[in-house]
């Protein structure tokens, strides 16, 4: 733990705090006082000391600033992201993401093979993408790659390219250039990337096969379940998506699984608890599989949805409190088969949430798709305008989707204090949130080398969180591109003061250029390949056991 590289002449950047959660030797993590240097030319962290130096113990050249009793923790990992460019930039785009990832401490994203026009589906589409994303990143961007029906032939060229794993989805996705994915395509991606230092993953949701169904034609309609109900009211909406839709597609993906015997399955955005004793099953009878689960699933429960607040509405939905209650004891259990806490960051315009006139959000202009090439005529508006008020609170029509990156630290210490102060026993501490969003995200995407910790060799990416600074979110504090989410108004307890990325410091609170201080993006695209476990990468040991022992 003690510095194992000497600061040589050149300048160093010394933080210094009485709390910080350091990374031990055996990855186990440590809270303690710590005394890190940064080297600015290279972006890393060159020594760290368990204790608190003195300014007098550095150079004259060293830059020292000291946090008191900040927290100081690794940058986030945020391993599930929408960044949506190119092709849908009016919903989000890589600068004001990763702007929004900054502001609350995110030091790297990786990016969703979806909704943008092309997908990572192959390796045309991903770089397009890349270089979409060149000079706009305000923090380092990995890619996933995306499985849709017949592009099998692409998936071990998109692996020698970099990108961190694959998505696919049981059930359809909700934009045409991304289908879902049959049992005979999971089976032929399986045993395409068996043996691939890679990660399979799937947005597990499936209509069980005796279900009282709309029919075939559900697959690209809004309701998977015909409603009993008003279209309006979050109860129909939740019960049109029940639990057995992701326990179903649990079971098929694990009915598959002998088919990959050296892959690393694991299944995103996890929502119902009555999937995990079926995981937990199979990861003990030796199926290397995981998930993870999602800030909004964490502290938002359907309780507190009100009818017509589509900016709640995602896939799966967000379920009782009874259901996120069971969440929370999971994260914590020494067994627990979910591994990671992300974002799922997926935001639209706000006209497409179709909220209510009183719900709607201040800053809402129509934006039309500008690669449509359509020219709205005024018939053609009054149209649209007249439809949307008819459909108005539908969460049927509504798009599914939550935006919070860069929220998710606050989000969580929020939560987890007020579940301790009701005397609650599933109540993570920091180094609890830093082992789920820094340490195991970036195991996940095979990172663990380089990102998610606080240790001699890693990138210098460092989140400053003051956990006393209560704060409600408004809409001017939103970074995103569209500021309509459902956090908007919430109360937080902790509040990041800085992100540095590599050594630079890219976003202060309260700072020039609305907190971004280092005045252009720093951010890098992520394309080194992964490699296998217990290889080296770089100098450093990959420690990829994707937390599936």
């Amino acid at each position: 733990m003690s510095a194992s590289a000497s600061i040589n002449a050149d300048p160093v950047t010394v933080l210094v705090s009485t709390r910080a959660v350091l990374t031990l030797p055996d990855d186990s993590l440590l809270l303690s006082p710590a005394t890190i240097s940064i080297s600015p030319a290279t972006g890393k962290i060159v020594a760290i000391e368990p204790t608190i130096l003195p300014k007098t113990s550095f150079p004259s050249s060293a830059t020292y600033i000291d946090y008191g009793s900040k927290l100081l923790i690794p940058g986030l990992v945020d391993a599930h992201v929408h960044l949506n460019e190119p092709g849908r930039t009016e919903w989000e785009g890589f600068n004001t993401g990763t702007r929004a990832a900054a502001s609350g401490g995110v030091t790297t994203v990786i990016d969703m093979p979806l909704n943008a026009i092309p997908p990572t589906t192959t390796l045309a589409g991903f770089k397009e993408k890349l270089a979409a994303s060149r000079g706009q990143c305000w923090v380092d961007v990995g890619f996933y790659g995306g499985v849709i029906p017949g592009n099998a032939d692409e998936l071990l060229p998109l692996v020698d390219a970099g990108v961190r794993g694959f998505k696919g989805f049981l059930i359809e996705s909700g934009v045409e250039e991304f289908p879902a994915i049959s049992s005979n395509d999971v089976a032929i991606a399986m045993k395409t990337l068996n043996g691939t230092p890679t990660t399979l993953m799937f947005h597990a949701e499936m209509i069980p096969p005796i279900s009282d169904s709309v029919g075939d034609a559900v697959q690209a309609s809004e309701p998977p379940l015909a409603p009993h109900g008003d279209l309006k009211s979050y109860k129909t909406f939740l019960e049109s998506r029940p639990p057995s839709f992701e326990t179903y597609a649990v079971d098929e993906i694990l009915s598959l699984a002998h088919l990959a015997p050296n892959l690393h399955l694991h299944i995103v955005h996890l929502s119902a608890t009555q999937a995990i004793p079926t995981l937990k099953a199979a990861r003990k009878a030796g199926v290397d599989i995981t998930a993870e689960t999602c800030f909004h699933y964490l502290g938002l429960a359907a309780e507190g949805v009100e009818d017509g607040d589509c900016r709640y509405k995602c896939c799966p939905p967000i379920r009782e409190q009874l259901n996120q209650d069971g969440l929370w004891d999971e994260l914590t259990a020494p067994d627990s088969c979910i591994k990671t806490v992300v974002s799922d960051h997926s935001p639209c315009t706000p006209e497409l949430k179709l909220l209510p006139q009183h719900l709607q959000p201040i800053e809402a202009p129509h934006m039309h798709h500008s690669d449509s090439g359509i020219d709205m005529s005024a018939d053609l508006e009054q149209e649209r305008k007249a439809t949307l008020a008819a459909e108005a609170g539908d969460f049927f029509a509504a798009w599914g989707g939550i935006s919070s990156v860069g929220l998710g630290l606050p989000i969580l210490h929020t939560s987890a204090r007020e579940r301790a102060a009701a005397g609650g026993k599933s109540a993570p501490s920091i180094v609890d949130i830093v082992r789920l969003c820094c340490a195991a995200t970036a195991r996940q995407v095979g990172l663990s080398h380089r990102k998610g910790a606080l240790r001699v060799g890693m990138d210098a990416d460092v989140c400053v969180f003051d956990e006393a600074e209560e704060w409600v979110l408004r809409s001017a504090g939103m970074h995103w591109k569209n500021r309509c989410s459902p956090w908007e108004g919430r109360r937080f307890a902790g509040r990041v003061r800085e992100t540095w990325v590599r050594g630079r410091k890219v976003f202060e609170l309260g700072g020039a250029n609305a907190g971004f201080v280092g005045g252009r993006p720093v951010g890098e695209a992520i394309t080194e390949k992964r490699v296998a476990r217990g290889k080296r990468a770089r100098g450093y040991t990959s420690v990829e056991d994707n937390g599936s022992r």
